[in-house]
C-alpha cells in the first residue's frame, strides 16, 4: 500500500474539468429535493457490456487505470497494479479493486434518472467519456454506496477537489439535479481547490 500523490498512471477518467468550470457547471445545475428509490434497482443500469472484443466496460476501465495491467485471452486483468485516489492504497489484484460510478446508479436514479429509458441509463452506467468511471478499492467504494459528497467523500483530503470536479461534471452531462446539502458540500470542496 502506499500513500501519496497518484502516479501518473492512476486512475484519471478523462474529461475532468478545472475548479473554474466546475464552479460554473455547479451553479447551472437544478437544486431540487431528491427523488424517490421507488421502482429503482441496479439491473435498471445494464452496466460492464463489452465495449471492444471480449473487453467489458470493468476490463476497460482497470486497463485504462492500472499501470503494466496484462490480460488473458478472455480480456480479464491478470497482473498490474492499481492506485485508488480515494485512500492512497495501491494494489496488484484486481479483485481488490472496483469500478466506482462516481455518481453512484441510486443517486442518479433520485436526480433524475428514474424518468429515463433503460438505454439511456446503459449508457450513463458505462461512461467512458465523462469522469463517471474510475478504479478505486473495493471496500471504499463498498462503504461510500449511494452517498453523496454531503454524506462521504475521499478520505484522501488532496483528492477531493478532483472528486468534486468529477461530480460536477457527471451531474451537469447528464442533467441530473441536486439537493442543497449537496451543492453546499461541492461548493465547499471547490473552494479548497
Amino acid at each position: 500500500m502506499t500513500v501519496g500523490l497518484a502516479p501518473s498512471a492512476g486512475a484519471t477518467p478523462p474529461g475532468i474539468p478545472s475548479a473554474a468550470t466546475a464552479k460554473s457547471e455547479l451553479s447551472a445545475l437544478t437544486v431540487k429535493a431528491e427523488g424517490s428509490m421507488s421502482g429503482y434497482s441496479r439491473d435498471r443500469f445494464p452496466h460492464w457490456i463489452i465495449i471492444s472484443g471480449t473487453c467489458d466496460t470493468r476490463e476497460t476501465v482497470l486497463k485504462r487505470d492500472g499501470k503494466n495491467v496484462t490480460t488473458n485471452s478472455a480480456c480479464s486483468a491478470t497482473s498490474g497494479s492499481w492506485y485508488s485516489p480515494y485512500d492512497g492504497a495501491t494494489w496488484t489484484a484486481a479483485s481488490d479493486v472496483d469500478i466506482d460510478h462516481v455518481v453512484p446508479l441510486a443517486e442518479a436514479w433520485r436526480s433524475g434518472a428514474s424518468s429515463w429509458t433503460d438505454a439511456k441509463r446503459q449508457q450513463y452506467a458505462n461512461d467512458l467519456t465523462d469522469p463517471q468511471l474510475i478504479a478505486v478499492t473495493d471496500n471504499v467504494n463498498q462503504s461510500k454506496g449511494d452517498q453523496d459528497p454531503s454524506t462521504w467523500q475521499p478520505s484522501r483530503t488532496a483528492y477531493r477537489c478532483t472528486y468534486a470536479e468529477m461530480w460536477v461534471r457527471v451531474k451537469y452531462v447528464w442533467k441530473l439535479t441536486l439537493q442543497s446539502s449537496e451543492k453546499s458540500a461541492l461548493t465547499t470542496m471547490l473552494n479548497g481547490c
